[in-house]
């Protein structure tokens, strides 16, 4: 099912969107139905359908690209517009994939979210001294994932940012130039939310929302989503954009003002079974 926001229009401004992003830093290789991308360092990232493909995918198509996804050694990893590709969903579990299907949601008016007293917001600078323990941040919380309060907290933020020996030149270009663009929010020790938004024709996506799991159900979340809207409305970005985890996430975001146009899709291999 889709929103009242979803159109032909929207969903191709989408597909552009997608088509841009990942090739500023990676190498795109077209190949059968779709466009792989081939980082050059900094992110991963993974296969779409080709830009104005509007056929049908088979699970052969899906092998063929996996096969070179192992040669070139990296991860065997798919992501598409459902709406836009609806055969993909069934190829890629008949393949072996496990297939998620997360709500697609495009910002329709901004509800502000109100800064929970005793943080502050900022936006993270090109050469911020602080980037390593905000992008740990985001480390954190997704290896606890869910919305659940949890006690993973500063220090294991510290830990992953002190194990984080990169320079992160790609990134801070990227944050020089507005392409991307990043907030975090931070108590007394320091960053304990984060979320950023990246650009291109006139439509952003806001990606790595995360928040450690011991400050968790304060509204920090909402918060620094809400910051990203504010900005980029002030750029003058047109159409903003995100996908959420779940349908208990998309509840949040629809308190922002956002309204479901779809869904997105993520397929990958299934984890290893455990070692006995």
């Amino acid at each position: 099912m889709t929103g009242p926001l979803a159109d032909r229009d929207l969903f191709e401004r989408l597909e552009r969107f997608y088509d841009a992003v990942p090739r500023a830093g990676a190498d795109a290789r077209d190949h059968g139905p779709f466009t792989l991308f081939i980082s050059q360092g900094g992110w991963t990232y993974y296969a779409r359908p080709r830009l104005g493909f509007d056929g049908t995918i088979t699970a052969d198509d899906v092998a063929s690209v996996r096969k070179l996804q192992r040669e070139l050694g990296v991860r065997e990893t798919f992501e598409w517009v459902v709406e836009t590709t609806p055969s993909l969903s069934a190829a890629a579990r008949a393949d072996g994939l496990v297939v998620e299907e997360v709500p697609l949601l495009v910002l329709a008016k901004h509800r502000p979210a109100v800064l929970p007293a005793g943080y502050r917001l900022r936006r993270i600078a090109p050469d911020d001294p602080d980037l390593n323990r905000a992008l740990a941040v985001a480390g954190v919380a997704f290896s606890h994932a869910g919305s659940s309060i949890g006690e993973a907290g500063v220090a294991a933020r510290d830990q992953r940012a002190a194990e984080d020996t990169a320079d992160h030149a790609s990134l801070r270009a990227r944050l020089a130039d507005r392409r991307f663009v990043m907030f975090v929010i931070e108590g007394d020790e320091g960053p304990v939310a984060s979320a950023g938004y990246q650009v291109a024709h006139d439509v952003t996506e806001i990606v790595g929302v995360a928040t450690l799991p011991v400050a968790r159900r304060r509204g920090l979340g909402a918060a620094v989503t809400s910051a990203l809207i504010e900005d980029a409305v002030e750029a003058g970005i047109g159409t903003i954009f995100l996908s959420a985890a779940s349908e208990d996430t998309a509840r949040i975001y629809k308190g922002l003002g956002f309204e479901p146009i779809g869904h997105a899709g993520l397929a990958e291999p299934p984890p290893p079974p455990p070692s006995s």
